[in-house]
């Protein structure tokens, strides 16, 4: 390709790596022996998934696969090929094969793929008439068949770190590949830049080519804030991920979901997920908020965080705003009770203090042979014997009898629990003879 050509494909395209040893990132996956490098060197498995958030590489290590093995390259994608344009790929592959070439066939967001398109990539992954690279942000045990996957290697990329994505601004400023040294970019635009990336190596070198372009317009070598601001139009969010900011933003979206304000809720998860907050943390938080915040007033709540975390990991984001998204609006919207976390804080805080006691001998196991002359199991009332489904004896040590740590709110669902742990309570103190009713 001749330079003036090379010099217009995007700075993306002109910074992927030529080696694996330029591969940012990975570091988990690029050890020597490990599949992706014996995958490289041309000994390592046939097919490989890789499954990863969009922008940590997949596309760069199938390029690069290709690129040292000396095979060819041809890429596919998911959403706009059919059956027949893989089974014209495969054709093709085989005639080079006869003639000792081989082929790479990379195959982008191969989750879309239905179970008929999969189908057609099992002989030839079989019968190794190419090495196929399939890349999905979507975990492959749900989203590819049985036998393709069981034939193939699944690697987990990770998102990249601020040190990755530092990494490669560092290279495309000063490699001729790239700017070739012609700009400087401040600490400002670089945070900035690195929060409105989100660790996705293809939007951080789209913004610095942008920002170069604006500068260029202004006949200025330096990068500034205002300069990035410009050229991606849009205002880069004033958010540090490792600093007060990240801290004092989340502190305030969880806040407003105890404090019930849906919209104060939403807006913080949007100046968090617009200044590329890991959404791994957002749903940690959440799920967290939902035991704490909201308990058993609403324990679906609990359900829907849980949901929205898994499928964070699944489909990644962008698409995974809407989870999150969601569960921000059952978490705000849901009614409110801390009686679980001062439940269980209670309880710790008193065997922290050594309010321990011995398990009362009925309570004790007693599957062993001699469990009965130790009185271990001895007098113990079996529950669903009982009427209500509730024995009535000591199930705490002797110094903490009459104690509770649980203790239910008049919000939602826990009005219900609190009347049925009244009548709980009484049953279990009630102090009845085994063979009366409870």
């Amino acid at each position: 390709m001749a330079a003036a050509d090379h010099q217009n494909l995007p700075l993306a395209v002109r910074m992927r790596p030529r080696t694996i040893d330029e591969i940012v990132g990975q570091q988990h996956l690029l050890a020597p022996g490990s599949p992706l490098r014996r995958l490289a060197e041309g000994s390592g498995a046939m097919s490989v998934f890789l499954w990863g958030p969009p922008g940590v590489g997949k596309t760069t290590i199938a390029a690069v696969v290709s690129h040292q093995t000396g095979r060819r390259f041809v890429e596919i994608s998911a959403v706009t090929s059919g059956v027949k344009e893989v089974r014209a790929q495969l054709e093709t592959a085989k005639r080079e094969l006869a003639r000792g070439t081989s082929t790479v066939l990379f195959v982008d967001e191969v989750h879309r793929f239905n179970k008929a398109q999969q189908d057609v990539l099992l002989p030839a992954v079989e019968n190794r008439l190419v090495t196929l690279i399939a890349a999905t942000t979507e975990n492959p045990s749900f989203s590819v068949i049985s036998p393709l996957l069981s034939r193939s290697l699944v690697l987990t990329l990770r998102p990249l770190t601020d040190d990755d994505l530092n990494q490669l601004i560092d290279r495309a400023l000063a490699d001729e590949r790239g700017l070739g040294g012609r700009y400087e970019l401040d600490d400002a635009a670089r945070t900035a830049m690195l929060s409105m990336a989100g660790g996705d190596a293809r939007r951080v070198l789209t913004y610095l080519e942008e920002a170069a372009r604006s500068a260029d317009a202004k006949q200025a070598s330096t990068i500034d804030l205002e300069t990035l601001e410009q050229s991606v139009d849009r205002a880069a969010v004033r958010y540090d991920a490792n600093g007060d900011q990240h801290y004092d933003v989340i502190s305030a979206f969880i806040k407003s979901v105890r404090g019930s304000d849906v919209d104060a809720a939403l807006h913080w998860l949007a100046r968090m997920i617009e200044a590329g907050e890991d959404p791994r943390f957002i749903a940690r938080r959440l799920v967290i908020s939902a035991s704490e915040d909201i308990g058993m007033a609403a324990p679906g709540v609990l359900q829907t965080c849980v949901a929205a975390a898994q499928a964070v990991q699944l489909i990644g984001m962008p698409e995974a705003r809407l989870n999150l998204a969601q569960a921000t609006i059952a978490a705000a919207t849901a009614p409110k009770s801390n009686a679980v976390i001062k439940a269980i804080d209670q309880a710790i805080a008193d065997v922290r203090s050594g309010r321990i006691g011995d398990v009362p001998a009925q309570l004790r196991d007693a599957h062993y042979s001699s469990a009965g002359d130790y009185g271990h199991g001895v007098g113990y009332r079996y529950a669903h014997d009982y009427p209500h489904g509730v024995a009535a004896q000591q199930y705490l040590p002797d110094e903490l009898v009459g104690k509770r740590y649980y203790q239910p709110t008049d919000h939602g669902n826990e009005v219900q629990i609190s009347d049925r742990l009244e009548i709980i309570r009484q049953l279990l103190e009630s102090g009845d003879d085994p063979d009366a009713d409870a």
